[in-house]
């Protein structure tokens, strides 16, 4: 056997066993060529995509409307002219979200690119998944704060009044002391159970507030898809320059952080204008600040200090709890850092949180 029917022969096994790969794999996956033309698919692509045996040959261009995402040409361009991996989380217009990947692919002769390898991961269970879990994280913050600072500090107030109250020398008459050991009592078991809720719960809570190595671009985009009802329905875009990449930080306390900022950003967009928001991560010193400036109605001068008070409400007439900016400064400070906001009526805001690095 001479050389070249040696290399046909490794080029017809390489083809058999591609051929064998795509029949076999069960995630909807696709060959494209660098001319843009479909070479194979597996079946979970014909199923997911709607495609037949004859669409092989065909241009991508031809079947684009059949992948439900707009910029996939784009993407698949990108990936041929640059070699370098796209790994991205998409939405397609029939409300799916897909983990899409996009790699190059080589031809085995010269190790030249050939076109592209792209799968599509259904993780619209995962997209339910942390939107639920942004709920009971917030719903958990919550909690712990209500119970700390409206229940837990009236208490204590409470047992001082019963204390001096039953004090031998105050002047009480003696039928009623026992009454009133009763309730100190009382007070007491209530209190021993707010520590318990505030400590213990805290600790042992499974979304629990562990530092680490964290990539913002990973949190935004997560946070990201939780909004992305809110999002798609007010258009907003969002942009991201990020000078730093990585934060040393608890994950569910910087999602909450980016999340309530980022929520309200949108929620008190202007009505003259689509949202516009840009986020930004700097260092000064020995802080990293993350930055989201949004094109919104704004925050009077007189007010932005009450916004990160309990309860403030900048405008009663939009859905809110009052609490979310209250719970960002608390999670910013405890943590060593501090938040500003630089606004104008009408301007939009501009959130600066400072995180103290570790």
């Amino acid at each position: 056997m001479n050389h070249k029917e040696t290399q046909v022969k490794k080029l017809t096994q390489k083809n058999d066993e591609l051929e064998n790969y795509f029949r076999n794999t069960i995630i909807p996956q696709l060959y494209i060529d660098s001319g843009l033309i479909i070479r194979k698919f597996t079946p979970p692509a014909m199923k997911q995509f709607k495609l037949v045996p004859d669409d092989i040959g065909k241009s991508v261009h031809d079947v684009v409307n059949n992948f439900r995402f707009p910029s996939i040409i784009e993407n698949i361009n990108h990936v041929i002219a640059t070699t370098e991996i796209l790994e991205k989380e998409i939405q397609t217009t029939d409300l799916k979200w897909y983990q899409m990947n996009i790699l190059p692919y080589f031809k085995q002769i010269d190790n030249k690119p050939d076109g592209v390898i792209i799968t599509f991961v259904d993780i619209s269970i995962r997209i339910k998944d942390l939107k639920e879990q942004e709920k009971l994280i917030s719903d958990h913050e919550t909690l712990l704060d209500t119970i700390s600072h409206d229940i837990k500090n009236p208490l204590t107030g409470l047992l001082l009044t019963l204390e001096m109250l039953n004090n031998e020398n105050a002047e009480t008459p003696t039928q009623f002391k026992p009454l009133l050991k009763v309730v100190e009592n009382g007070v007491k078991k209530i209190q021993n159970v707010i520590e318990e809720l505030t400590n213990t719960r805290k600790q042992q809570h499974k979304y629990q507030a562990i530092d680490e190595l964290l990539n913002f671009e990973n949190i935004i985009e997560d946070v990201r898809l939780t909004l992305v009802d809110v999002i798609n329905n007010s258009d907003a875009s969002i942009n991201c320059e990020l000078g730093v990449s990585e934060i040393f930080f608890s994950r569910r306390k910087l999602r909450s952080i980016i999340y309530n900022i980022l929520n309200n950003a949108i929620k008190f967009k202007s009505p003259e204008r689509k949202p516009e928001i840009i986020i930004k991560t700097t260092k000064e010193g020995n802080f990293t600040i993350l930055s989201i400036k949004d094109n919104g109605i704004g925050i009077d001068t007189k007010k932005q200090h009450d916004v990160f008070s309990k309860y403030y409400r900048i405008d009663s007439s939009i859905e809110g709890s009052g609490i979310g900016l209250h719970l960002v400064k608390e999670l910013v400070t405890s943590a060593g850092g501090k938040i500003f906001v630089e606004s104008e009526i009408g301007k939009g805001a501009e959130f600066k949180i400072y995180f103290k690095n570790k």
